[in-house]
């Protein structure tokens, strides 16, 4: 991260008299207010200052998030030696990989809406005059950001790192071979020792998945977009760096008070068009669609899907990394970080470097001193692409009206016809596949697993790990109203809009309806079939949650075309 120290105004320049938390701490009627503050050890000293609110998402279900404490308090450090007062608040978390493939998942999507919400919430509510927020697993991310949107206030995300890789006989491994290695052992292609074994060294600490997952996808996106500081995001969760960095950033969130520069002043239509070459260039999660969608919905910017597909297509994949690759997270930290790869974009004109980022500097300014190491292979120069497009593709045709997404890399299939196999659960999918019923050839649909339908839309990484494990990702494919894990390898098409539960295409196919996927011509069809004559018969299937958050969920959340936002409901 650049430092910044010599840059800062001196404390005391803030004007304070305009700053939301004068309302709550300052004048005789709040003088309750400050009394329950001086019980929770702030003195009023502390209360003059501006208050700055540091959001993290600690908790104990997963590696990810384990720093985050540790973290927070050296960005409170910096934040109180640049003149601010710091107010620590933890919001939760839902791990993507431990709950995948049940239940759970379901929350993991929803769980942004309510992180986003929560930390709204608490500033509203506080007062907060700027905010610092600390992310990590994948929803963390892009909540953080879309609060930060909402409230319009000064802020900085902090992605608080990836996970080492972890070790298995001599080689690096990460979490989504974990995944594929339950589908290789149901397939006779390793032990049960073996897969005992992988487990036990996956994950060697704190940290998020170490592939360009969606964690660190969306770790790049806010590098990229200008909420993050250039040289924060890509030193690992364990590196002694990140401490270091955590305390200047500290410092930082006191400049951007200072400068009174607020989100609404960063998310422009450029920089979205920036973060999508990013996500295009490096192999990144499909995720990022539904999480760009839903930020820039927060923002007004018209960004849809058709845009996404655009800057992909004159986008070159430029990143070797993991799950189509071979490299981790941590490897391109060590090449030259995020910043290797945006100075690389904007050389090659597929990013703006003009672009305002969170420290009042441009994009460009921002990665002009970043080193690469020689010899490094982890980003490609820019006349040898790995593929000439980016790996975000957006299908249409009459299985999805409103668009469905694929991930493509420089080893995944770009066609494929074959019979549907239907499924209206991942868990029946996955049984299938693991027991040998899915055959080369086929197309593997799951449906009833959308925003609405599952709701939460489900990631289906146990499924197409299986089905990668089984040795089946160049034989078969996978379609679905769910979505994908970053960690995702083979050709599996998510996002299709409308979903079954609305009475989109997929509720009215039958098995052995035969599809056809095609890249270049971005299309997905059903073959010689009127779906609209089937759907005249079709009726909604009963809500699988009537009452709880799952119920409130599925009776606000829009198309994952649109981003699978919540919103009021219509009044009148």
């Amino acid at each position: 991260m650049p430092a910044s120290t010599d840059q800062r105004p001196p404390a005391g320049t803030i004007p304070l008299d305009g700053l939301p938390s004068r309302a709550l701490y300052q004048g005789r009627s709040r003088a309750a207010a400050r009394a329950y503050l001086y019980g929770a050890g702030f003195s009023r000293e502390d209360l003059d200052k501006p208050i700055v609110g540091v959001a993290h998402s600690w908790i104990e279900t997963m590696p990810c998030n384990l720093n985050h404490r540790d973290l927070a308090r050296q960005v409170k450090t910096g934040v109180r030696g640049s003149g601010g007062t710091p107010m620590e608040l933890n919001t939760i978390a839902i791990s993507d990989g431990v709950t995948m493939g049940t239940e759970g998942m379901k929350a993991s999507l929803v769980s942004r809406e309510l992180i986003a919400d929560s930390i709204e919430l608490v500033a509203r509510g506080h007062a907060f005059d700027a905010l610092v927020c600390i992310v990590a697993c994948d929803k963390t991310v892009p909540a953080a950001a879309m609060a930060l949107a909402r409230l319009d206030r000064p802020g900085i995300v902090l992605y608080s790192g990836s996970i080492l890789p972890g070790r298995f006989r001599g080689r690096d491994l990460a979490m989504g071979e974990v995944f594929e290695a339950i589908g290789a052992v149901a397939a006779g292609l390793l032990s049960e020792d073996d897969l005992t074994e992988m487990e036990q060294v996956a994950c060697p600490g704190a940290g998020a998945c170490g592939g360009q997952f969606t964690a660190n996808t969306m770790s790049m996106v806010m590098e990229v977009i200008g909420l993050s500081p250039v040289g924060f995001n890509s030193i690992p969760a364990l590196d002694a760096a990140k401490g270091e960095a955590a305390e200047r950033a500290g410092a930082a969130i006191m400049d951007v008070l200072a400068n009174d520069l607020r989100p609404s002043q960063i998310l422009t239509r450029q920089a979205f068009d920036n973060a999508i070459a990013a996500v295009a260039a490096s192999g990144g999660s499909t995720n990022a669609v539904l999480h760009l969608l839903a930020l820039a919905r927060e923002v007004g910017v018209d960004l849809s899907l058709d845009d996404i597909d655009r800057t992909s297509r004159r986008t070159p994949l430029l990143c070797d990394l993991l799950p189509g690759g071979r490299f981790a997270a941590v490897d391109l930290h060590h090449a030259g970080g995020i910043g290797l790869l945006t100075e690389r974009l904007i050389e090659g004109g597929y990013v703006d470097g003009s672009a305002l980022t969170v420290t009042g500097r441009s994009l460009g300014e921002e990665v002009a001193d970043i080193t690469e190491t020689p010899g490094q292979q982890v980003v490609v120069p820019l006349d040898r692409p790995l593929r000439d497009e980016g790996g975000l593709v957006v299908l249409t045709g009459n299985l999805a009206p409103e668009g469905c997404v694929v991930k493509i890399t420089a080893h995944t299939l770009t066609s494929h016809r074959g019979p549907a196999r239907l499924f209206d659960r991942e868990e029946d999918a996955y049984a299938a596949v693991i027991s040998g019923r899915v055959r080369p050839g086929d197309v593997v649909v799951i449906r009833y697993e959308g925003p609405r339908g599952g709701p939460g839309m489900r990631e289906m990484l146990s499924v197409t790990g299986a089905i990668v494990g089984e040795g089946l990702g160049q034989e078969v494919a996978l379609v679905t109203d769910g979505r994908f894990s970053g960690a995702t390898n083979g050709f599996m098409v998510g996002h299709v809009a409308p979903e079954a539960a609305v009475g989109g295409p997929l509720a009215a196919l039958r098995d052995g309806d035969v599809i056809s996927i095609d890249v270049a011509s971005r299309s997905i069809a059903v073959d010689d079939v009127d779906l609209a004559d089937r759907l005249r018969d079709w009726t909604p299937p009963e809500p699988r949650y009537p009452t709880g958050v799952f119920a409130k969920y599925a009776a606000l959340v829009g198309s994952a075309s649109t981003g699978a936002t919540t919103r009021p409901l219509p009044t009148g």
